[in-house]
């Protein structure tokens, strides 16, 4: 059994729908495939929900409307004559436009798992109907009533014995080769809606590969794979075939977006591959993550990650922070969610690079209330692993560095954004 892991950019256009159906039917080993909502979706959801957390319903409503034209369009082109594709998203949007007239935004997480999660379950319907129109029959799986999580909105943790349980009994392999299902949502035991962090579809599929025993994992990108650093920051991008489970960690902590940071431990805890393949050229090999490689990278990986926060913190009472402070301020920044990147402390400070996020104004008044607090906003990290002098010159040439950290295989730089 394989899994195969769909993104957003790979189901944005009736175009690339119809290309999964190409990709699909070159399979012949039971399959479990898990997609994200198409294109933009989830960031146009944020903005339905952004009017609805106003208590401005018609707007949200009308932002709504904007996303059901954008689907229908996209049905429009695939079922010329059937009304499948309609009929299948009909009841989703009926659903969401009752929740958005009666309810009241009370709770921005709650909502927006609540609301947020009906790109996938629209996008999942949508191609289970025309894969099943182009007789590559199928079943839908709502990933709400199968993936067992925890309370956290937002960003909850898979609850993966019970998980097990309900997903094994769902996949029946002997009824249906072909399930598909939607990755970044799940549900608590109560049956709340929970998604697992934004690009959290990866997570999705690493977890049904784990809990499926898969073959391996294939996640379909727009790029040929893994390279050495993204091809729209950083000119002569070098392809990396092969990556150990390792390798990737790192590579994901330091904001490498190919593959989201939590996908990693469930392949890694039952030696399950990982490949990153290109979605318009599915012929084509692309990279594969696993327990050992031939030979380690030989070529410098640069990430760049941008909209970041330089934040210093010292005890007013001018203790050490190492010795007093220093739990006490990780503990606030754990508590209002912040991502901490790059960590550096003295004697009487503390400084951490931080995600830019809506969470970031509640962690800098809380921390006011126990130190002096500083921050600088609108800063990029760079990180390069295999550094070198000329590289290090080439990639920081004119820009202002506000902090470095260098070892001896990799060099992080907190930098002003150009």
């Amino acid at each position: 059994m394989k899994v195969y892991k769909f993104g957003g950019a790979s189901v944005r256009s009736a175009e690339g729908i119809k290309n999964i159906v190409k990709i699909v039917s070159d399979v012949t080993d039971p399959l479990f495939i898990v997609i994200s909502a198409m294109g933009k979706t989830t960031n146009a959801m944020e903005l339905v929900l952004e009017e609805f957390m106003k208590a401005n319903h018609k707007a949200s409503l009308e932002k709504l409307a904007e996303v059901e034209s954008y689907h229908n369009d996209i049905i429009s082109e695939l079922f010329s004559i059937s009304e499948n594709g309609k009929n299948a998203v009909k009841p989703l949007f009926d659903e969401l436009k009752k929740a958005i007239s009666e309810g009241v935004g009370d709770d921005y997480d709650r909502w927006y798992d609540h609301l947020v999660s009906y790109g996938e379950l629209i996008s999942t319907r949508i191609i289970s109907a025309y894969l099943n129109e182009c007789d590559i029959q199928n079943e839908w799986l709502d990933m709400r009533n199968l993936l067992v999580t925890d309370s956290n909105f937002r960003e909850a943790n898979v609850k993966m014995n019970d998980s097990q349980i309900r997903l094994q009994k769902a996949a029946d392999f002997s009824k249906n080769r072909i399930y598909i299902g939607q990755g970044f949502i799940g549900a608590n035991i109560n049956g709340d809606p929970t998604t697992l962090g934004r690009e959290g579809s990866d997570y999705t599929a690493a977890v049904v590969g784990n809990l499926l025993d898969a073959e391996s994992v294939s996640i379909w990108k727009d790029v040929p794979g893994i390279l050495n650093a993204d091809p729209r920051l950083f000119e002569n991008t070098v392809h990396i075939p092969e990556l150990t489970y390792l390798d990737a960690v790192e590579l994901a902590y330091s904001g490498a977006q190919i593959i989201h940071p939590k996908t990693i431990k469930p392949l890694e805890n039952k030696h399950i591959p990982l490949y990153v393949r290109p979605f318009g050229s599915p012929s084509e090999a692309g990279s594969v993550i696993k327990a050992t490689t031939e030979k380690p990278i030989d070529v410098p990986v640069l990430i760049l990650r941008k909209n970041q926060v330089l934040i210093t913190v010292r005890p007013r009472d001018f203790s050490f922070v190492l010795e007093e402070s220093l739990s006490k301020a990780f503990v606030i920044m754990n508590k209002h969610r912040l991502k901490i990147s790059l960590i550096q402390s003295s004697a009487i400070s503390i400084s951490v690079c931080v995600d830019n996020t809506r969470y970031l104004a509640g962690a800098l008044d809380e921390l006011g209330n126990e130190f002096k607090v500083n921050y600088n906003e609108n800063l990029e990290l760079l990180t390069i692993r295999g550094i070198t002098d000329e590289i290090v010159q080439k990639t920081t040439d004119g820009r202002t560095i506000l902090l470095t950290q260098r070892t001896r295989r990799s060099g992080r730089y907190l930098m002003k954004e150009v």
